[in-house]
């Protein structure tokens, strides 16, 4: 098949319908709907481009309907062609520095003619496919850039909103700025402040009928407001003039020098680039976010990238703005319930319609109205939130430098300076290693925090010179990168070190970085070490990444014959694919086909666990203690209660991809749910069901049995008789799942896509479903039924093949199946 036609996706369970051959066609899919979330949704963009449009057309100095081009342009160029769908492209104000600039030094026609040629640029790389590559630069580096145009917006709209004119660059302006606080203009300066406070008060308005009111946009009411009442006290203001369409600038040949063109076109393209990318990451971080069912596919950046270039050379031919993904009504977009790009392409619609329709109503707006609203914009560039992560990621001094190179040198200036910053101070990092030496308790541990090249081997040689010959030594190495020479120095030493009569213990270390040991693994002496005292290197299959796996370097101790055997999974020839092969004789075959060895006790459990919580602490603990505080201070909320058996291979989170707060969990012996009669109950699971449905309000109840449970396979083999032990009492609530298998309550649930591979199976089938009926029979589990604020759910989780299975009914039949795509609605 080409390459340049799409395979079409087949769906195993669609059937193409046959045509009749003498009937007349079926009717095709309507080609053209609009969505009526769609609609409110482009209204509501709309409402905030209208007045945004105008604003940054007057802080770049360019004619006020190149403001209104750029945002048709963008709706319908870049709506249509983009590959992020609820993106809104326009003017942005990230832009409004560098087209000033550009304006200044080359005039209208010669920018007009940069966009265009930007947009050239953009469709090449678009074409590249690079547009994941331009995602490489450093954060610090674009929220200083977009930080430092808001600045340079925020400083010159000031001089406009004092009712005067700003200056070139900013530190013109500063200096200006006390010769225009001593010739105030009143009438500018009280229509600026009424617009400030209208933007800031009306998304805070209080009560009901707020709520309503606050669906209209800000932006709109405070330029609309501060314009009405400057028309009725009769204010003289310079407003808005909207020349005749017919006198409208396009786009003219280039004219200046050669290498300032480029550097210009450069400019223009890296910040347009940038910005639309990262706001169509934004937008798919918002659509994922957003509760109901996903329709919005993610974006494609390559595609996103020819949009907006194509957008760029149809606006700057027809005398517009540049254009980028603009962050403000993106969000707009999104959170009035866009659903297609249809409210991208309509708001382009309707701003033309304006810029054609509403020409005098636009030009009783007075500039000190639109200076405002800008420079609101301008100050919420520099974000403190953005301030907070780059200091807390050590970046705080590329955000400071890009920002104020883009304040007093200029965009391209300041991008540059910041990446120049941003590559030293990651290589300080490379290169820059702490190397220490203490002794605590007998044991001398030598501690090297950083990245271990040839640069650190030297301080590393004088660390290890002074450990003792003979002693106890613990190497920690903190880092994730260790080159050759270090490597071999520190092998050299550690065979020295231990052919001396001393111990070594390297910590920290990255799974396959193993320093050998050949005096302890010739000797026939384990190694002192993390490693168990049974592995070699090829018996350790331990990754960083599954700190919860089985530890399969560490062979299971004996386990004594209690009556509850694990039974091996179906399927798997006596194994999970996950565990390795027990075998019935007593011994375990090795990971990489050594033969038969005897089983040792492993008396590692406790070190095993001290090793634990110290990994937690290290590494995991940081990351989720701001999650855990705010739980901390608001208690749990759970939406589940998820009720399992007590088998180590079942991990709750795992299977349901769920963290810290979202799960209620009661795990026991065999998934079971003990009915509420008198005689047979069991009130700490009755306890537990009660305080989550009744205290915790949970939305949802899940039973979960899986593949190879140990009790229900004890069940199956258990005999009249017999001592009563608290485990033989406690499996007594499973025998209701036993007379459910015989058939005694219906035909036991089936598994989709295969026969249940022995009864043992089977018996897992009918429990999760027994334990539900027994669920049913809680007081507080029927109320909430009744209620309809609760929802029970079947669930079987097939440990060998990590699947899980979802109970469903069809034609009034159970059966367990395969989680699709219809489910996720749910």
């Amino acid at each position: 098949m080409s390459a340049c036609v799409p395979a079409r996706a087949t769906d195993a369970d669609h059937t193409e319908r046959a045509h009749p051959p003498h009937s007349p066609p079926p009717r095709g899919p309507r080609r053209f709907h609009v969505a009526s979330a769609d609609v409110s949704a482009a209204v509501a963009v709309f409402l905030i481009a209208l007045p945004l449009s105008l604003g940054i057309a007057l802080a770049t100095g360019a004619p006020l309907q190149a403001g209104l081009v750029a945002a048709a342009v963008g709706g319908l160029v870049a709506g249509r062609i983009g590959g992020s769908p609820l993106q809104v492209s326009g003017p942005a104000a990230g832009l409004t520095v560098v087209t000033a600039d550009l304006i200044q030094h080359y005039g209208w026609r010669t920018t007009c003619a940069i966009t265009v040629l930007a947009g050239l640029a953009q469709l090449g790389l678009g074409c590249l496919r690079v547009a994941r590559g331009a995602l490489a630069v450093s954060p610090a580096i674009v929220h200083g850039m977009l930080a430092g145009i808001g600045v340079t917006i925020a400083v010159a709209q000031l001089h406009i909103v004092l009712g005067g004119t700003p200056q070139s660059s900013v530190p013109d302006n500063l200096r200006a700025l006390p010769a225009q606080l001593a010739n105030l203009h009143p009438a500018a300066l009280s229509v600026s402040v009424l617009t400030l406070t209208l933007l800031l008060l009306w998304p805070r308005l209080p009560g009901r009928a707020a709520r309503l009111l606050r669906r209209v946009p800000a932006a709109l009411v405070a330029v609309a407001g501060a314009t009405t009442i400057a028309a009725a006290a009769g204010l003289v203001l310079p407003t808005v003039d909207l020349p005749s369409w017919r006198n409208h600038a396009l786009a003219g040949l280039p004219e200046g020098p050669v290498l300032g063109l480029a550097a210009a076109v450069l400019t223009t393209t890296l910040v347009c680039s940038v910005q639309s990318l990262l706001g169509a990451v934004a937008v798919d971080k918002l659509v994922s976010g957003r509760p109901g069912p996903e329709q919005v596919g993610r974006s494609d950046l390559d595609r996103e990238l020819l949009g907006q270039g194509a957008a760029n050379i149809v606006s700057g031919s027809l005398g517009g703005l540049p254009v980028a993904g603009v962050a403000v009504r993106t969000s707009a977009n999104i959170h009035a319930g866009a659903v297609s790009r249809n409210s991208t392409m309509l708001h382009g619609v309707l701003v033309v319609a304006a810029a054609l329709l509403m020409v005098p109503l636009l030009e009783f707006i007075p500039l000190a109205s639109l200076a405002a609203l800008v420079m609101a914009v301008g100050i919420q560039m520099v974000s403190l939130h953005h301030i907070r992560t780059v200091t807390r990621h050590r970046e705080v001094l590329v955000y400071a430098v890009t920002t104020l190179g883009v304040v007093s040198l200029g965009v391209l200036e300041g991008v540059a300076l910041g990446i120049a910053v941003a590559v030293g101070v990651a290589l300080h990092r490379l290169t820059r290693t702490r190397i220490t030496h203490q002794e605590e308790e007998g044991a001398h541990h030598v501690h090297v925090r950083g990245q271990l090249t040839f640069l650190a081997v030297p301080r590393l040689s004088r660390a290890l010179h002074l450990v003792p010959q003979g002693s106890r030594v613990v190497v920690a190495l903190d880092g994730s990168f260790m080159d050759h020479a270090a490597y071999e120095a520190l092998q050299d030493w550690q065979s020295t070190h231990t052919a001396g009569g001393g111990t070594v213990r390297i910590t920290g270390r990255r799974a396959g970085v193993r320093i050998a040991e050949p005096a302890a693994l010739s000797s026939g002496h384990p190694a002192d070490g993390p490693e168990s005292a049974d592995a070699t290197d090829a018996d350790c299959r331990c990754r960083p990444w599954t700190a919860w796996r089985n530890h399969q370097c560490e062979r299971p101790r004996s386990v004594p014959d209690t009556g509850l055997r694990p039974s091996p999974t179906p399927g798997t020839n006596g194994a999970d694919g996950a565990d390795g092969a027990n075998k019935a004789d007593g011994t375990r075959r090795t990971g990489r086909g050594r033969g038969r060895e005897p089983e040792r006790r492993d008396s590692t459990g406790g070190s095993r666990l001290v090793r634990g919580i110290s990994t937690f602490q290290r590494n995991t603990a940081p990351l989720v203690r701001g999650e855990l505080a705010r739980l901390a201070r608001e208690g749990q909320r759970p939406t589940q209660l998820f009720l399992t058996c007590a088998d180590s291979r079942v991990v709750t989170s795992m299977i349901t991809s769920s963290g810290p707060g979202d799960l209620f969990v009661v795990r026991n012996v065999g998934n079971l749910v003990p009915p509420p009669e008198a005689e047979s109950g069991d009130d700490s699971v009755a306890a537990a069901i009660e305080y989550a449905v009744e205290v915790l309000a949970v939305r949802s109840i899940t039973v979960c049995g899986h593949s190879g449970c140990g009790a229900m396979q004890a069940l199956l083999d258990s005999e009249p008789g017999g001592v009563r032990t608290p485990l033989r009492r406690w499996l007594r609530h499973g025998q209701p799942s036993l007379e459910r298998l015989g058939g005694a309550s219906g035909p036991p649930p089936r598994l989709a896509g295969r026969p249940p591979a022995d009864t043992a199976e089977e018996l897992c089938l009918a429990n999760v479903v027994q334990q539900l009926d027994h669920l049913r029979a809680h007081e507080s589990v029927a109320r909430a039924l009744k209620g309809g604020t609760l929802e029970l759910h079947g669930l079987y989780f097939h440990v060998g093949e990590a699947q899980a299975y979802l109970l469903t009914e069809r034609d009034g039949e159970r059966m367990f199946d395969r989680v699709r795509a219809s489910d996720l609605a749910m």
